[in-house]
């Protein structure tokens, strides 16, 4: 059998996985990142207080918007 037929993959387990290396950074990781970029720490407890967060996001918006 060839080594990329479908039957063979499915056979063998070995559909679908990924090879070596760093895995792809998710959803959560940007938004991490731009809060860290905004100077935001501990922001899961401030996620939490909601008058807080509504600060947070409303300082984000204005320093998206820029100049």
């Amino acid at each position: 059998m060839n080594k990329t037929r479908s039957a063979k993959k499915i056979f063998r387990g070995k559909l679908g996985q990924r090879g070596r290396g760093q895995p792809r950074l998710g959803w959560i990781n940007d938004v991490e990142d731009e809060l860290r970029k905004l100077g935001v720490k501990r922001w899961k407890t401030k996620a939490l207080e909601r008058e807080e967060w509504a600060s947070i996001i409303k300082k984000a918006k204005a320093k998206l918007k820029g100049p």
